[in-house]
């Protein structure tokens, strides 16, 4: 079996954001389990149904991106007890116009990190309501809603915090075996 084509998709667009951190790490803690692919959300215009007839380029752009990756991995932070409002939008342009789906059917992996003392409970909760109604499939279990904590991921991008290794590992080893199932 050729290896998984993944598609990260950051919902933060700050450069040094937390969530950029939790995805390198886990990038580099999965090895050669899979390809990453980041599909950028920063250069997307807010959704317009105006625009259904001529759809812009970087929305078309991030639906073949979509589409291209055998499955998703959503790295989200918490804002408001929610999702980002980039994030929303981005699965908006992926959706439609009506009938051609980016997402329909796709395997999707949540996961995310935010300084709160819930991580990202709410956000992940309100993220995978929205994946349902676009089609998606997520991985029930395990749930990583991580609190953010200076150190946990060092400079190079290394995990230092052994329980969040192991989280983060069990995690992948799940997605990796639903996957394949």
């Amino acid at each position: 079996m050729p290896t998984p084509r993944i598609g990260l998709i950051i919902g933060s667009l700050r450069a040094g954001s937390f969530n950029r951190q939790l995805a390198g790490a886990v990038q580099a803690l999965a090895g050669d389990r899979f390809v990453f692919d980041e599909i950028g959300i920063a250069d997307l215009p807010l959704y317009d149904q105006d625009d259904d007839a001529d759809f812009p380029a970087a929305g078309l752009r991030f639906k073949q991106q979509v589409q291209a990756c055998d499955a998703l991995l959503f790295v989200t932070p918490e804002y408001n007890r929610s999702i980002p409002g980039v994030l929303k939008n981005a699965i908006d342009i992926g959706s439609r116009p009506g009938g051609s789906n980016s997402f329909g059917g796709k395997r999707v992996g949540v996961i995310g990190t935010s300084p709160g003392a819930h991580g990202t409970v709410s956000a992940q909760q309100h993220l995978r309501n929205v994946l349902a109604a676009v089609d998606v499939a997520v991985l029930p279990q395990p749930e990583i809603a991580i609190q953010y904590r200076e150190g946990q991921i060092d400079a190079d991008g290394a995990i230092t915090d052994e329980r969040l290794r192991r989280r983060l590992q069990s995690f992948l080893d799940r997605f990796e075996a639903w996957l394949g199932g």
